[in-house]
């Protein structure tokens, strides 16, 4: 079987969240968003992870933490598109 261009397994990366060492799954595109975030942020990878961590901590049923990180990936990823789209005035040039 052959795997499409832009078709990546899951890469598995160790990172420490409050001092115990625990290994994630993602794939390549989610590592380079994670990276990416995480620089935004000025935060190493692991201080990301572990917000993450605390975030789906308090959810009523709390996913795994690579869906986690996928999920909070996907939010910030719509959120940033919702602060890029110009308003319908600011689209037609009008002020």
């Amino acid at each position: 079987m052959r795997v499409e261009a832009g078709f990546h397994p899951p890469v598995k990366r160790s990172v420490t969240i409050a001092g115990h060492p625990t290994s994630i799954s993602l794939e390549p595109m989610f590592w380079d968003a994670l990276e990416a975030a995480a620089a935004r942020q000025a935060l190493p990878i692991n201080a990301l992870v572990a917000r993450i961590d605390v975030e789906r901590m308090e959810a009523a049923d709390p996913p795994n933490l690579t869906s986690a990180i996928r999920q909070w990936l996907w939010r910030a990823r719509v959120e940033a598109d919702r602060t890029d789209v110009p308003d319908a005035a600011t689209a037609a040039g009008k002020s």
